[in-house]
């Protein structure tokens, strides 16, 4: 076989496995969005309907107009919104904050401060669920939104910090030296060179935060007991009764979900990708 067409069989089998890890990661998500259209006797059924042959916005209009548990869906979203924005602004704050010192400073243990942000990474967060409940409830932040922006920052944080501190790394400190001798401070050095700078990393470890936060279910229904307060994730529960269980609502409201991520996705893509191509340069 020539050279020539070696490389046109090894491009053609490439194409081929990202097509089907393609669709093995897009199929989950379109069988969601195509249940929430399909009326109960094509949901409860043997056979294989790979899209509605009888479209139906009974579950959409379900879900829309008689809301979950007594509030409306919109209730829920808002929650999940705070939550989710609350800790990514704050959480980003003290991991930039965080990164910075520990790849700009010399410090004691500072390489078993790094250690310890990756076994903290490692420990599911299933073995924190009682010392973290002790904890917001002896800080008055049970069943309260804030207390889930609390455990999420700490979720979301070790993970931030390290990642952030690898793009801290690869700005050269030449540049800050640079403005110090044309008469910067370090706060206008911090916000005018460095923050630019590694801003595409922080974006990056933003969408890590949100998504994390968005799709938290642990938490939400163990520290949140009022309904007013629920997100997301935990109203979805709702639909699962003890002797049945409500699937084209479930699949119309997590269509519904999914909807604000995709959006901040977008919205941010660009400085996604080339914030993780940057952040690959140097460790």
């Amino acid at each position: 076989m020539s050279p020539t067409a070696r490389k046109r069989l090894g491009r053609v089998a490439l194409n081929t496995a990202g097509v089907a890890v393609f669709l093995f990661a897009v199929f989950p998500v379109y069988w969601m969005v195509a249940t929430a259209f399909k009326p109960n006797n094509e949901i409860f059924t043997t056979d294989f309907i790979p899209f509605p042959l009888d479209p139906t916005f009974e579950h959409v209009e379900r879900v829309f107009t008689r809301g979950v548990a007594g509030h409306s869906i919109w209730r829920y979203l808002l929650n999940s919104m705070i939550v989710s924005l609350g800790a990514v602004l704050v959480g980003a704050v003290i991991a930039l904050l965080a990164a910075t010192a520990v790849a700009r400073f010399r410090f004691r243990f500072r390489t078993s401060f790094l250690i310890l942000l990756l076994i903290v990474q490692m420990i599911p967060s299933e073995a924190l669920l009682i010392p973290l409940f002790l904890m917001v409830r002896r800080l008055g932040l049970y069943d309260q939104l804030l207390g889930l922006v609390v455990i999420n920052i700490a979720l979301t944080l070790p993970f931030s910090v390290w990642m952030l501190r690898t793009f801290v790394a690869a700005v050269p400190k030449e540049l800050e030296e640079a403005a110090w001798i044309d008469g910067a401070g370090r706060t206008a050095t911090f916000w005018k060179v460095l923050f630019p700078l590694v801003a595409p990393g922080l974006v990056a470890t933003s969408i890590f935060a949100f998504i994390t936060a968005w799709n938290e279910f642990v938490f939400a229904l163990t520290l949140i007991n009022d309904s007013g307060n629920f997100t997301m994730p935990r109203a979805l529960t709702f639909f699962i009764g003890q002797r049945s269980t409500d699937w084209g609502a479930i699949m119309a409201a997590s269509t519904l979900m999914t909807i604000p991520v995709m959006v901040f996705f977008l919205l941010v893509q660009r400085r996604m990708v080339s914030g993780l191509v940057a952040g690959a340069v140097k460790g």
